[in-house]
C-alpha cells in the first residue's frame, strides 16, 4: 500500500505537468506556428507540412525510442519516461477534440508575437518543470541524451542542445525566420522556468548520504543512474560509531530519483543536498 501511494503522489503531477505542456503546445506554440525543441519539434514540423496530428506523431516518433532505452538503460530508468511520454500524447489528442469541437478556442495573433513566446514559455517550462520534479521525462531527445552519455560520455544537457538547435533549425526551410526567433524566446523563457521549479537555478546538486547501508546506497546509484559515487570513512560524534559518507553528484532530472532510490534501501539515512555551480568531469562537462 505504501508502495501505490508513492506511486500516485509521483505519477498524478506528472500527468498534470503534461496536461499543462500539451496545453501550451495547442493554445500558443501550434496556434501560431512557433517552434520546439527535440521530437516534439519533429511532431510540430510534420503537423505544419503533411497535417499530421502531434497526439500521433509524438507517439509514433518515441516508440523506437522507448525500445532502444529499454534496452540500453534498464526498466527503472524508462518506466517515468514512458507514463510522461505517453501522456503527453493523450494530452495533445485531449486538446485536439477540444478544439475540433469548439470547447478550445486556441490564442492566435500576427501582432504581437513576443507575448505569445512568453506565455508559450510560460506554460512549457511549468509542465516541464512539474514533470522533471518528479523524476519523469517526455522522451525524445532525454531517451537519446542519456542513450550519448551512457556510452559515449556526452553531456546530456549538451546533446539536449544540440538537437533541440537541428530540429529548430530545419523549420528554417518551412516557417519565416520571425516564427523560428520568437521560438528561442520561448525556449529561452521554459528552460528558465524548468530550473527555477526544479531546484533554483542550478543544474545540478551534490548529494552527501549517511547511513549505515553505505555499500548498497552506493551499489543502486551506480547500477539504476548510472552516476559515480566516493565513500568516505567517517565516525559519528554523537553515536561514537564508524559510518561511511557518500558522495555523488547528479544532474536536475535525476534528483527525484535518487532521493526515492536512497530511502527504499534506507529509510532512515541522512541526505544533504548542496547547489552546485559548475561539475567538470564524465557525464557532465568535458575536460578542457
Amino acid at each position: 500500500m505504501p508502495q501505490v501511494q508513492h506511486l500516485l503522489k509521483t505519477i498524478v503531477p506528472i500527468l498534470f505537468g503534461t496536461a499543462i505542456y500539451a496545453f501550451g503546445l495547442h493554445y500558443f506554440v501550434i496556434s501560431n506556428e512557433l517552434m520546439e525543441g527535440g521530437v516534439t519539434g519533429v511532431a510540430l514540423l510534420l503537423n505544419y507540412i503533411f497535417g499530421l496530428q502531434p497526439s500521433v506523431s509524438t507517439l509514433l516518433l518515441n516508440i523506437p525510442l522507448f525500445f532502444v532505452g529499454w534496452r540500453l538503460l534498464g526498466r527503472a530508468p524508462m518506466l517515468y519516461t514512458i507514463i510522461g511520454t505517453m501522456s503527453v500524447s493523450f494530452f495533445l489528442w485531449i486538446m485536439e477534440l477540444l478544439i475540433s469541437a469548439g470547447w478550445l478556442v486556441p490564442f492566435r495573433t500576427e501582432h504581437d508575437l513576443f507575448l505569445v513566446s512568453a506565455y508559450a514559455g510560460v506554460t512549457l517550462g511549468t509542465g516541464l518543470g512539474i514533470v522533471f520534479r518528479y523524476g519523469g521525462t517526455t522522451g525524445g531527445a532525454d531517451i537519446v541524451a542519456r542513450i550519448a552519455n551512457k556510452w559515449k560520455g556526452v553531456s546530456i544537457g549538451r546533446t539536449i542542445l544540440m538537437i533541440d538547435v537541428v530540429v529548430i533549425g530545419l523549420s528554417v526551410f518551412f516557417l519565416p525566420i520571425e516564427k523560428i526567433l520568437y521560438t528561442f524566446v520561448a525556449v529561452f523563457i521554459a528552460s528558465k522556468l524548468i530550473d527555477v521549479l526544479i531546484e533554483g537555478s542550478y543544474a545540478t546538486q551534490a548529494f552527501t548520504i549517511i547511513s549505515n547501508r553505505s555499500e548498497e546506497v552506493a551499489a543502486v546509484i551506480t547500477k539504476e543512474l548510472d552516476r559515480g559515487a566516493t565513500i568516505f570513512p567517517a565516525f559519528g560524534a554523537y553515536s561514537n560509531q564508524p559510518k561511511n559518507v557518500i558522495y555523488c553528484v547528479v544532474s536536475r532530472t535525476e534528483m527525484k530519483r535518487l532521493k526515492d532510490l536512497v530511502h527504499s534501501i534506507d529509510p532512515l539515512a541522512f541526505l544533504i543536498i548542496t547547489k552546485v555551480h559548475d561539475v567538470v568531469g564524465e557525464g557532465f562537462k568535458p575536460n578542457g
